[in-house]
C-alpha cells in the first residue's frame, strides 16, 4: 500500500478510537490493559500479529481521547490481538479496555 494511502488509513482508525471513546464515556486512568479481538466468519489461515497496526492506532486514539498519557507499558498493557472464528456472524473487531491497578513494568 501507498505509504499516503497507509496514513490517510491509519489517521481514520486512530481518530474512530478517539470517538469511540469519548462516545462510550471512557473515564481517565493511571493504567489500562487493551485487547483487540479479531472476529472472523472463515478458517482461512491468518496471523494475529497481521492487526498489530490497527491496534496501534486504536490505542494511540485512547490516548489521544486522554484514556492514558501515553501507550508505553507504564500506561498501557497491550495484549497481542486475538482471532476468534464466529461462523456466521458478521466479521469485525473489537477493542476491550480494561482499568489496571498493579504496578507498571
Amino acid at each position: 500500500m501507498h505509504w499516503a494511502k497507509k496514513a490517510a488509513l491509519t489517521k481514520q482508525v486512530r481518530a474512530a478510537s478517539f470517538y469511540a471513546a469519548k462516545n462510550a464515556g471512557v473515564l481517565s486512568c493511571d493504567r489500562i490493559r487493551v485487547t483487540l479481538t479479531w472476529f472472523v466468519r472463515t478458517t482461512t489461515r491468518r496471523d494475529a500479529d497481521n492487526v498489530v497496526p490497527t491496534l496501534k492506532a486504536l490505542c494511540d486514539g485512547l490516548v489521544d481521547a486522554g484514556i492514558v498519557p501515553d501507550d508505553t507499558p507504564r500506561e498501557m498493557d497491550k495484549v497481542m490481538p486475538v482471532i476468534t472464528y464466529r461462523p456466521g456472524q458478521p466479521s469485525g473487531l473489537q477493542l476491550l479496555i480494561e482499568e489496571v491497578h498493579d504496578h507498571a513494568v
